[in-house]
């Protein structure tokens, strides 16, 4: 089933979110968040962007294999995940995402992270992400944590975004997947 996908805005991506435990809907709404995130054409989805503050998020970069070598087969499930080390070397790439259609930034992170986490069968795995991998990682961790792209982007860039992000908080910006606005 494919779930909308929450825009700025709503109070669900500024909430902290809550370990979850396996449970026999778990696996369903996983599948629900591949679903999902297949239709709107992008390569990474947290629970807070389908409506629920638990730590749990999905990547597929697999699409990017050709752009980005190290995203070949890169299709994971992260639950309770835990940011363990950061590099600290960083780069700047242009991210965007699918709770804030039509705005893309400027984003400088580490190029390197490493996290403990537990897949959809609730194992435990602790692995060390590189290059785009980390990248989307990071960016998915992020919204774990309350916090959207534009809150790392510098203040002068934040203030040309600022318009952006009330009209979609307000509802006057749609996205091209289905979607839920306040």
């Amino acid at each position: 089933m494919i779930l909308p996908i929450y825009l700025y805005g709503q109070p669900v991506l500024r909430k902290p979110t809550e370990e979850i435990e396996q449970t026999p809907e778990l696996k369903q709404f996983i599948a629900d968040m591949y679903e999902t995130l297949t239709q709107a054409e992008g390569c990474g989805l947290a629970a807070p962007q389908v409506g629920k503050p638990w730590r749990l998020f999905i990547v597929d970069g697999s699409e990017l294999e050709e752009d980005y070598p190290e995203c070949k087969g890169f299709k994971k499930t992260f639950v309770n995940p835990e940011l363990l080390e950061e590099s600290e070397e960083t780069c700047s790439y242009s991210e965007g995402c699918l709770s804030l259609p039509g705005i893309s930034e400027n984003v400088v992170r580490p190029v390197s992270v490493k996290m403990r986490y537990l897949d959809e069968n609730f194992e435990e795995h602790e692995e060390t992400f590189t290059g785009f991998c980390a990248r989307i990682v990071q960016h998915e961790y992020d919204h774990l944590e309350a916090h959207v792209f534009t809150d790392r982007i510098s203040p002068i860039r934040k203030t040309f975004v600022r318009n952006k992000l009330a009209a979609i908080a307000k509802g006057k910006v749609g996205a091209r997947y289905k979607y839920k606005r306040q």
